[in-house]
């Protein structure tokens, strides 16, 4: 059977996370439902690059598809799109060699997550609105701690015992725009809720609540503690997942502008 590569962008707000589970609503259910009425066939392999946890947002999520079909790619994404609800939509489908594996493939993710330092009428689903002042050096500062061969163990809800929790951080970068902070995270692979709680303490940093110090040895950060600062889903995104010989986009941009008016 034919094997095809999706790019897929959707708002996770009403989704019980991407990895489908009987009962419940999940990104993948929705593709694969829309897959089988598009194509015409019960018998379809689908698996995407990872998973992402209930209410959080993907622009750049990847998956392959190998089903049985004599409609081009261009016909068979339209026909999907057409079939999904709105907050879900695939942005690209094209033919791919036979072996390709969206999840084993992957050398590289990308992650984002949006700060509002203010209160918003249209971006409540897509970011954290902190109200407390937010000292971004500080952050800067503590966030030099994880780029390299970080272990994180602190900083995931997996079993450290059951699992490496060392993970390959390439960068980790936090700018400002308008009235949002942003923090990229890009990876060789990502922990369970790992990223959510990075940037939960990196806020306690900001706060002033934690030194940035505290972050120079992270195997010896109290995993209790960083438990409690993890961040709401709802200012992570997916942003891209990449495989060899493509190029990462060197900036990425905020997903809803928010002035610094308030």
């Amino acid at each position: 059977m034919p094997r095809f590569k999706l790019v897929i962008e959707y708002e996770g707000t009403r989704y019980s996370g991407w990895q489908k589970h009987p009962g419940v609503r999940t990104v993948q259910g929705e593709l694969e439902d829309a897959i089988r009425e598009s194509a015409g066939t019960t018998k379809i392999e689908f698996q995407g690059s990872g998973r992402t946890d209930a209410g959080v947002h993907a622009t750049g999520q990847v998956a392959h598809l190998e089903v049985a079909t004599v409609l081009a790619p261009h016909i068979l994404r339209m026909r999907i799109n057409d079939t999904l609800p709105p907050d879900i939509h695939v942005l690209d489908l094209e033919r791919v060699r036979g072996t390709f594996h969206a999840r084993h493939d992957a050398e590289s993710r990308v992650y984002l997550y949006q700060i509002s330092r203010r209160r918003t009428a249209f971006g409540k689903r897509f970011v954290w609105w902190i109200k407390d002042p937010l000292n971004v050096q500080r952050m800067r500062d503590a966030a030099r701690a994880f780029p390299g061969m970080a272990d994180l163990r602190a900083f995931t809800a997996d079993d450290p015992e059951e699992k490496s929790t060392r993970v390959l951080i390439e960068e980790l970068r936090i700018q400002e725009s308008g009235a949002l902070i942003l923090i990229r995270v890009d990876g060789s692979h990502f922990l369970w809720k790992s990223v959510r709680r990075i940037v939960g303490y990196l806020v306690e940093a900001g706060r002033g609540t934690i030194p940035p110090e505290a972050f120079h040895d992270l195997a010896a950060i109290n995993p209790q503690d960083v438990a409690r600062h993890t961040a709401p889903p709802s200012g992570l995104f997916l942003a891209g997942v990449y495989y060899q010989g493509e190029q990462k986009p060197a900036v990425f941009h905020p997903l809803l502008g928010i002035s610094d008016e308030r």
